[in-house]
């Protein structure tokens, strides 16, 4: 069995990043906190936390952690359903989630709207780049993703969501000024790129669909706000990817263009989570696919 006040300490430490926070949150001394992870590292055989400013999880104690978050949803489950058994008062548990800015700002609200009118669960969202946050599900930072990664996670279950379609847009200004002889490879390298972060691959997947600088030679800007972003392109910053369904009505009244008429990228999206979580996160899955087939066009 394992030892779960020592669980409860790792966890703490985790996600208050000190050992001083984590005791004050469990009501004991730092040192308390300090014997119980060091009991837990002594009877696994692993370093569990990596000690700095803030302290973080090893690989092993991310799964530890995730571990704990699968126990609390099992029992916030059975004390919904016989609250006889567990009469003590409620702790609400925490669903650690990865999910992608576009899928943010625009449909994976809905699927949290819903799952929280309807629960107790709280949820701790981390945001990244559909390309990596299959690494979170890999590492044991989360319990669930939305990501753009096919192929199978080990030991975890994923279902298609459908497709994100994206179009290069910029405005009218911003055309004719880079653009007045036509979109080449040529014109493109004078471009200013709108580029959400250093993770964003999306411009240069557009470019090497359409065989021009498959590695986009145009100079960049980064702006991680998706708002911030379509507000950029409207104001001739630069040329960017956005989701249709986030600029259609840019795209109604003429704000942004297409850079190439009828040549959209198209992304597809899939849920996972692990499969030891795959039951007690049931009804979780259903409001994100819900939301999911509410915006995105059905996988083929």
């Amino acid at each position: 069995m394992l030892d779960y006040l020592g669980l409860a300490a790792l966890a703490a430490v985790v996600r208050e990043g000190s050992f001083e926070r984590a005791a004050k949150k469990l009501h004991v001394t730092p040192s308390a906190v300090s014997q119980r992870i060091k009991q837990l590292e002594e009877r696994t055989g692993q370093v569990l936390v990596q000690r700095g400013n803030p302290c973080t999880g090893t690989e092993a104690g991310q799964r530890l952690c995730l571990h704990l978050e699968q126990v609390a949803l099992l029992e916030n489950a059975l004390r919904r359903s016989n609250p006889d058994l567990l009469p003590d008062a409620p702790v609400a548990p925490t669903i650690k989630l990865a999910v992608n800015a576009d899928s943010l700002s625009t449909w994976f609200m809905e699927a949290m709207a819903e799952f929280t009118a309807s629960g107790n669960e709280l949820l701790d969202l981390r945001v990244d780049d559909q390309d990596h946050t299959a690494q979170a599900l890999r590492e044991g930072a989360v319990l669930g993703a939305v990501t753009g990664t096919s192929g199978q996670i080990p030991g975890c279950n994923s279902w298609p969501l459908g497709t994100m379609r994206y179009v290069a847009a910029a405005s009218p200004g911003f055309m004719a000024r880079y653009f007045a002889d036509g979109v080449s490879t040529q014109t493109l390298a004078q471009a200013p790129i709108m580029t959400f972060d250093r993770k964003d691959r999306l411009q240069d997947q557009w470019l090497q669909a359409q065989g021009m600088a498959p590695r986009g030679s145009g100079p960049r800007h980064f702006l991680p706000s998706n708002q911030g972003y379509v507000r950029a392109c409207e104001i001739g910053m630069g040329w960017g990817m956005h989701p249709t369904v986030l600029i259609a009505e840019q795209l109604a009244r003429g704000s942004l263009v297409p850079l190439v008429p009828d040549t959209p990228l198209d992304l597809p999206l899939y849920w996972a989570l692990p499969r030891s979580a795959q039951a007690s996160l049931a009804r979780l899955t259903d409001c994100v696919m819900r939301a999911a087939s509410r915006v995105l066009t059905p996988a083929a």
